[in-house]
């Protein structure tokens, strides 16, 4: 495995967990042309396969070996309904696949000096802070893109659902209560890693999207790729999103993630991946020409944070700078998986020391689909054959994470009690509420209902449905329409609600509003 060469590259904790944790890692003696040419053919099958039984409406799939793009070709269509094909160049929304290609944006500014790994965000970006001090004045561009800055995973992303823009969340964060003692927990953290790479951009003085055209997307060739949502819209290439209703695939909702482009916001086509896959496996050597120098790009490799054992393979897994390193039955990998719940499923999949990288983009949630196929050709391209059929493995693990507590949220309301406590007048719930974090909140008569205004100016409007007493329901998620979430007010002295506590707004305890008018 060329263990000094390890020692070098990741330094004396990744290698202890080489040796602990995968004291029979696979060689790349164990590869030949010969047997990826096998196992490329059968993927191939898979791939066919699974979009044939509805698995997905439409994937592609990009394969490295070596330096050279060995496979590349699309599956299914873009659209489940609609005859138009996907294909190599077909563009998709790649979700959080956008956080290692964002580390690699910032390992270039880090290659060429602008700016390092350890530089302190106080000094990038002064305006932004953490709710305490100290970790605001010591946080660090590799402390947010390891997710350890003590953010909760889900801050900012509950403000983002309301309308906000970026600057505006990235402002607010400092009302959120830490989850973890800083640099002491993991927490996967959006907008964590979206303040990281922005203020990296900083010395530049270039937003952060022009920033990842000019260092990545334009040396690689990688013309149909961008950080911006007009960047996918453009393309008539493109894939929607879908997700299932009544069992069936459908296009239902569309997915502006331009707040958090760093961390989610890149479209990209298999194409363009592969370039980007073959620039990280030849260590920042692309076509010949040193793009990013060895030293800033490891760093993105080093195993900072322990995430625990792979729900399927079982293998160690660890966070290092917007990537997941694992130590599996095939070795060391770096790999990231990206999700949009209302249609997008994407992954790579690196093993460095073979040089052999696949990437997978699909258009459907949730679904195990990329993973499964990636495991199925690891184990055809180093064992020849398929341990276990990984997509169903997969299936069963997304059912399991959100399954429950989709069934919870809808159980929990699935009926008033009997007999239910009448609401009060209208009048007692109207008016206008507020707080730090989400701002303004106007609820207000429509006719013998109540609406809920939330956001910038309003922008997100939600009907209130009385349950129980001072208990009301909306329905806040379009993918899940039918799933319902609470309204709840506290009745003052004088008859009127005090303050309102919106549920789904309410994930790091920030969800309660004090009335400030009527």
């Amino acid at each position: 495995m060329g263990l000094g060469r390890n020692f070098r590259r990741w330094g004396m904790r990744a290698f202890i967990a080489v040796m602990v944790l995968s004291p029979q890692a696979a060689s790349a003696d164990s590869l030949t042309p010969e047997r990826i040419t096998a196992a490329l053919s059968k993927l191939e099958l898979l791939a066919e396969g699974v979009v044939a039984d509805g698995g997905v409406p439409g994937l592609a799939i990009g394969v490295v070996y070596e330096d050279k793009v060995v496979f590349l070709k699309g599956f299914g269509h873009r659209e489940a309904g609609k005859p138009e094909a996907v294909d190599a160049d077909t563009v998709f929304q790649i979700a959080s696949l956008s956080k290692p290609v964002s580390a690699t944006i910032v390992a270039a500014l880090v290659s060429e000096g602008i700016v390092s790994w350890d530089a302190k965000i106080v000094d990038l970006d002064p305006a932004f802070r953490l709710s305490e001090p100290y970790p605001t004045s010591e946080l660090t561009v590799r402390d947010l893109f390891s997710h350890r800055s003590g953010l909760p995973g889900t801050a900012g992303d509950d403000l983002e659902s309301i309308g906000y823009d970026r600057a505006e969340i990235l402002h607010r964060l400092r009302f959120v209560p830490p989850l973890s003692s800083f640099r002491a927990g993991y927490s996967y953290s959006n907008f964590g890693l979206t303040e990281g790479a922005t203020a990296a951009a900083k010395p530049t003085g270039k937003p952060w999207e022009e920033i990842a055209e000019e260092k990545l997307y334009r040396p690689l060739g990688m013309t149909s790729t961008g950080s911006r949502y007009s960047d996918f819209i453009k393309h008539a290439n493109r894939a929607a999103l879908h997700v299932k209703v009544d069992g069936v695939w459908a296009a239902k909702v569309k997915r502006n993630p331009d707040a958090q482009a760093p961390a989610g916001g890149v479209s990209s086509t298999a194409r363009d991946l592969s370039q980007w896959v073959r620039l990280v496996l030849g260590n920042g050597v692309f076509a010949g020409e040193t793009l990013i120098k060895a030293d800033a790009l490891d760093q993105t490799h080093v195993p900072l944070m322990a995430r625990g054992k792979n729900p399927v393979s079982g293998g160690e897994s660890f966070y290092g700078l917007g990537w997941n390193i694992e130590f599996g039955r095939h070795g060391l990998s770096w790999g990231h998986a990206g999700a949009f719940s209302v249609g997008a499923r994407t992954l790579v999949t690196l093993f460095p020391e073979e040089k052999l990288g696949i990437v997978i983009v699909a258009n459907a949630f949730s679904t195990g689909v990329p993973e499964g196929l990636s495991e199925s050709f690891a184990d055809l391209a180093f064992d020849g054959t398929v341990e276990k059929d990984g997509i169903k493995a997969w299936d069963d693990t997304y059912a399991g994470l959100f399954g429950p507590a989709i069934a919870a949220a809808k159980a929990t309301y699935a009926a008033p009690p009997s007999p239910a406590r009448p609401a009060g007048l209208n009048s007692a719930y109207a008016g206008r509420y507020s707080n730090d974090f989400i701002g303004d909140a106007v609820v207000s008569s429509a006719g013998d209902a109540l609406v809920l205004k939330v956001g910038p100016a309003g922008a997100r409007s939600y009907s209130l449905k009385h349950f129980d007493g001072d208990l009301f329901l909306t329905f806040p998620d379009a993918e899940t329409p039918d799933v319902p979430s609470g309204v709840s007010f506290v009745i003052g002295p004088d008859g009127k609600a005090s303050a309102m506590t919106i549920e789904f707004l309410d994930g790091n305890h920030l969800g309660t509003l004090a009335r400030v008018g009527d």
